[in-house]
């Protein structure tokens, strides 16, 4: 055997040994259960550059951002817990929303519906988001919020224009 084959043959086998006792240590299993959020998260980031660069149309946003966000929200709970998608869930809506919100604003033609959509999806993650953090206490603060609404339109002054403010005289 030639001299370069014969070294190119010992790498090899180097590193197949090295290969399989890091895998008997369990450094792969380890480094699996640690990152793999980075394969979901890198994919996104990916699509991104790639139409930053100009390699994909505008549509790709959409996917990219889901997946950036849903990146990000695995790799909160691999770290945190998986407990805590129950406060999180409302970002899976919020990164459709986001998605939705960059195709429609990056698109060769503006497309405003989808914008409003978008927009639409992000605020009422957001809701969510807020009702989840404050729990049973959103019930009270809403129901507050109802009713000082309800007070302030019942009670509310004429327009000193003359004009009504839409309740009738009795």
């Amino acid at each position: 055997m030639p001299n370069n084959n014969q070294k190119a043959v010992g790498i090899f086998i180097l590193a197949a040994g090295l290969i399989i006792l890091l895998g008997q240590w369990g450094v792969f299993a380890f480094l699996g259960r640690v990152f793999w959020p980075l394969l979901i998260l890198i994919p996104g980031a990916a699509l991104h550059l790639a139409y930053a660069t100009g390699r994909l149309p505008a549509w790709t946003l959409i996917p990219g951002a889901m997946l950036t966000v849903y990146g990000l929200v695995f790799s909160l709970c691999n770290t945190w817990g998986f407990e805590l998608i129950d406060e999180l869930w409302p970002a899976f809506i919020l990164g459709l929303g986001i998605g939705i919100y960059e195709y429609a604003v990056f698109a060769s033609k503006r497309r405003e519906t989808l914008r409003y959509a978008a927009i639409g999806l992000i605020g009422f993650s957001l809701i969510m988001f807020i009702f989840n953090l404050l729990g049973p206490l959103f019930l009270y603060v809403f129901s507050v919020l109802l009713i000082l609404a309800g007070a302030w339109l019942f009670f509310w002054p004429k327009a000193k224009s003359g004009k009504s403010n839409g309740w009738r005289k009795m």
